[in-house]
C-alpha cells in the first residue's frame, strides 16, 4: 500500500475585482473536469455568483449536511429546500455538486469514461458510517468501472491536529473494520501523546484512503492534498482550531 499526500494546483478566479482562491486534483485536471477546492474566501460571495463564474447556466445543488451516509441525485436538491444528506451525484450534465467543509474531508469523484460525478463530506462519522462504500456502490450500479473511477480527497485537518481519546479511537477501529494503520514512528508519537495527554492523532486522510483501496479503486487513481486547514489559519476555517461555523466550499460538475 503506498499512501502518499500531495501538492493540488491553485489557481484563483477574479470576480468584481476580488480574488478567490481555490485548489484543483492534478487528476481530475488531467481528465478535464471542472472543480475546485476553494479556500474561506469562498464564504465571502454568493454561491450563485461564484457558479456562474466557474460554469454558467448549471444548476447549483446544495445539502443539508449532517454527518450521514446519504447519497441523493442533484435532481433532488430544490432551490428553496436542502435535502439532509452528506453526499451527491449527478443525474445531468448541467449540474454543480457543491460540498462545503471546515475540518472533515471534501472528497470528488469522477467516472472518465461515463463522465458522471459526485461529492460528499466525509469526517470520522462518515469513515465510520461508510459512506465512500455507500457512494462507490452507486458508481458501479450505474456501470462504471474500477478502472476509470478517479478520487480527489482535497484540504482537511491533517493527523497531527486531530487528536482524540483512547476510547474514541477504539470505538472507531470497531466500526470501520479496520487494523490500526500505524507505523513505528507513528506508534511513537501516540504512546507519547497518551502518555501527555490522553489523546491519540488520527489520520483521516489515510484511513479514506484505505476505503477506496478496500473497494478496489486502483492507487494511481487517487489524490491526496496535502493541505491541512487546522494549521492553514490564513487559506482554510477549522473547526478545532477555532469552533467557527464558516465553511469553505468544495465543487465538481460532469460538464
Amino acid at each position: 500500500m503506498t499512501y502518499n499526500q500531495q501538492y493540488f494546483q491553485k489557481t484563483e478566479l477574479a470576480i468584481k475585482n476580488k480574488y478567490y482562491k481555490c485548489y484543483l486534483s492534478p487528476i481530475l485536471v488531467k481528465n478535464n473536469f471542472k472543480h475546485g477546492f476553494f479556500t474561506k474566501t469562498s464564504s465571502e460571495i454568493k454561491l450563485s455568483l461564484l457558479s456562474k463564474h466557474l460554469n454558467k447556466g448549471s444548476r447549483d445543488c446544495v445539502l443539508n449536511q449532517v454527518h450521514s451516509n446519504k447519497i441523493v441525485l442533484g435532481s433532488k436538491t430544490p432551490a428553496n429546500a436542502r435535502a439532509e444528506a452528506d453526499g451527491l451525484f449527478n443525474d445531468k450534465n448541467n449540474q454543480n455538486l457543491w460540498i462545503y467543509t471546515a475540518d472533515c474531508m471534501p472528497i470528488l469523484f469522477a467516472d472518465k469514461r461515463k463522465r458522471c460525478v459526485a461529492a460528499i463530506h466525509c469526517g470520522r462519522r462518515g469513515l465510520e458510517i461508510k459512506i465512500i462504500k455507500n457512494l462507490i456502490k452507486i458508481f458501479y450500479k450505474k456501470g462504471c468501472s474500477k478502472e476509470d473511477l478517479l478520487v480527489a480527497i482535497g484540504p482537511s485537518i491533517s493527523q497531527k491536529n486531530y487528536l482524540i481519546d483512547n476510547k474514541t479511537l477504539q470505538n472507531f477501529y470497531k466500526k470501520t473494520s479496520q487494523k490500526e494503520l500505524i507505523t513505528c514512528s507513528e506508534g511513537e508519537r501516540i504512546l507519547l501523546n497518551m502518555r501527555k495527554e490522553n489523546l491519540i492523532p488520527l489520520n483521516l486522510k489515510k484511513y479514506a484512503y484505505v476505503q477506496l483501496l478496500n473497494e478496489n479503486i486502483p492507487n494511481s487513481n487517487i489524490d491526496i492534498s496535502n493541505l491541512c486547514t487546522y494549521q492553514s489559519n490564513y487559506e482554510f476555517y477549522s473547526w478545532r482550531r477555532s469552533k467557527t461555523l464558516l465553511r469553505q466550499w468544495s465543487f465538481i460538475s460532469p460538464s
